[in-house]
């Protein structure tokens, strides 16, 4: 009771005024440990290593030599030998030395993200690195990992490209993860490392489906030409049900191989033909599942050259094709 009116006047406060309680512990050891194997919050610009983000610890080989010294330093103490204290001090230097060389062998390197591809979801993406050494000294054998490690030599006051590869799983922006640089130089006793994030979100397009189904059907006001269903175009126009009266020689017989259903092959005589690609009539069991179908279709009708419209939700794309339709189709299905 005494001692508790008598704090606040030994630190001149008020009995009043509450001392504020601490920050706990776990949430600065959260952070620790977050910044030495997670790194710090992603950037969008170039990341500049150094000395808060580079962490160094001993190897296996480290660990052994360090029980090595400790036993010389040991027997020399012991016995009073200046020879084994000479050859003690010689591999203590030796270890202080490799110290400072497998700091440097990573501060001051300047990494950052180049232009990555939309892929599929499911394929593997390619993460582009380009490396800025501006120092004087040579970067040997440092090692970039994402999901398997690559590593590069990165040559004084010179810069180079570096691919990582990491597998997407879902549809949408993909954030790369921790990329973990590493470095052993020169003599492998200690690593170095340092795990960076960037700001650098990666498109990933709907997986296509592999089952073939036909395109739509094409009303006579969507396609006042027609186009012969009996195969006399010479163009590819895509597959369709089987119905009575098809030619056997339009029969996608690899289809039906696959258990995938009797379909017929369709050609078009019109090559400025339009299908139109509406998520509401695209059959599935769910979301995914038709957008998986539209991209499959958006893929076929490039590829037979063919105009496709594309409507989704709250989003509808006049009949056009080449790259930049394409591109808009399959942005629209990994964004919805």
């Amino acid at each position: 009771m005494i001692l508790t009116r008598l704090l606040p006047l030994y630190f001149n406060m008020s009995p009043s005024l509450k001392i504020p309680a601490a920050k706990p512990i776990k949430f600065r050891r959260k952070r620790i440990f977050d910044s030495i194997f997670k790194g710090e919050k992603p950037v969008k610009g170039p990341i500049t290593l150094q000395h808060r983000r580079i962490f160094i610890l001993p190897t296996q080989q480290g660990m052994s030599f360090i029980l090595l010294l400790v036993i010389l330093l040991l027997i020399a103490f012991i016995y009073n030998n200046n020879l084994t204290y000479l050859l003690g001090f010689m591999l203590l230097s030796i270890l202080m030395v490799s110290i400072l060389l497998t700091f440097r062998s990573l501060a001051g390197l300047v990494i950052a993200t180049g232009h990555t591809k939309p892929v599929f979801a499911g394929e593997v993406t390619a993460i582009n690195l380009l490396l800025d050494n501006p120092s004087p000294a040579d970067r040997f054998n440092l090692e970039f990992k994402v999901e398997q490690p690559t590593h590069c030599d990165v040559p004084a006051y010179s810069s180079e490209s570096l691919t990582l590869y990491a597998t997407t799983r879902k549809r949408g922006w993909f954030q790369v993860g921790t990329i973990r640089v590493t470095s052993r130089f020169p003599l492998g006793l200690f690593r170095a490392w340092s795990p960076i994030r960037f700001d650098h979100p990666m498109l990933v397009y709907p997986k296509p489906a592999s089952l073939l189904l036909a395109f739509p059907e094409i009303s006579s006001q969507q396609n006042p030409q027609g186009f012969s269903r009996q195969g006399g175009g010479d163009d590819f126009y895509g597959l369709k049900t089987y119905q009575a009266g098809d030619g056997i020689k339009q029969i996608h017989w690899k289809a039906y191989a696959k258990g995938q259903g009797l379909l017929t092959k369709q050609f078009s005589d019109d090559k400025a033909a339009e299908i139109w690609l509406n998520y509401a009539a695209t059959p599935g069991h769910d979301t995914e599942e038709r957008l998986s179908q539209l991209c499959r279709w958006v893929l076929d009708a490039e590829a037979a050259g063919l105009k496709y419209g594309f409507q989704l939700p709250g989003t509808t794309l006049p009949p056009a094709q080449g790259a930049a339709h394409y591109a808009q189709c399959l942005q629209a299905l990994a964004l919805f």
